[in-house]
């Protein structure tokens, strides 16, 4: 059964705006997924846009939710994920960044964004991104007092081909001035039969680090951030293939943290 748009906005203000699930799961990570979703509420229409594009990597980040999903219940990791789509308010940005409310994505123009005024933009931050940043304070917060060391972990997806040009790697693991837990994870996968890459296909000079930065490094809590190419996490069964590969690598190095 289809499920209209009125119905989808009901569900969503019932979930709020941010979800956090298995809060109190007593493993050593916190997952973080800031592009979960790609829904767009009605009072938005649409922001000008196609179906195809509001399907697209441009609206969210595919497979990125489900893996997240796997690596919350094989960790015992609270996750922590946004209801509305990146489009609307990228909460991997500060309210200070222009690219938080996009304007265009890759070849698109993004009519719903141009142009906004001053409380327009204030209002997206405040009914978006200050939700999904205090739930996931507030998270870490209660995760610290019931675990010792814990690691934060972010999961993104990105396109095969960008710009008309297929990416030549696979997974990036992508760290900002804290490289620990990127190492780790970098020594684990080295003889993977993917293409992995440090801070690719972006890091962070391209502003995506921000959760890592925030929520990590000003609270001293290791951190890293995976990058999954989405054709590699188009199904359940490659998902939950990516999703043991992470676990098995995440938790190499976390005990090669923990042992340091």
């Amino acid at each position: 059964m289809s499920i209209s748009v009125k119905e989808t906005d009901l569900n969503v203000m019932e979930k709020g705006v941010v979800e956090v699930i298995n809060p109190k799961g007593n493993g050593q990570f916190v997952v973080v997924c800031e592009h979960a979703s790609k829904f767009i509420p009605e009072k938005f229409n649409n922001l000008g846009l196609g179906a195809r594009v509001r399907e697209s990597h441009v609206a969210w980040d595919p497979g990125a939710y489900e893996v997240s999903l796997k690596l919350s219940k094989l960790l015992d990791a609270p996750l922590v994920s946004s209801n509305v789509s990146r489009l609307v308010y990228d909460c991997n940005r500060p309210p200070t960044a222009k690219s938080a409310i996009p304007e265009r994505s890759e070849a698109f123009d993004i009519k719903g964004n141009i142009n906004l005024n001053k409380d327009e933009i204030t209002e997206r931050a405040e009914q978006y991104y200050f939700p999904f940043r205090n739930a996931l304070t507030e998270c870490l917060g209660s995760h610290s007092r019931r675990v010792k060391s814990p690691i934060l972990v972010t999961i993104h997806s990105f396109t095969p081909v960008f710009h008309g040009r297929k990416r030549r790697v696979d997974l990036g693991v992508l760290h900002d001035s804290d490289n620990r837990m990127a190492d780790g994870v970098l020594t684990f996968l080295a003889k993977s039969r993917l293409k992995i890459e440090r801070n690719q296909p972006y890091g962070p000079r391209d502003g995506v680090t921000h959760t890592l930065k925030e929520h990590g490094n000003r609270r001293g809590i290791a951190n890293v951030m995976i990058e999954m190419k989405n054709d590699l996490v188009a199904d359940f069964d490659q998902q939950t293939e990516i999703s043991n590969l992470l676990v098995s690598a995440l938790t190499f190095a976390a005990e090669r943290l923990n042992v340091r």
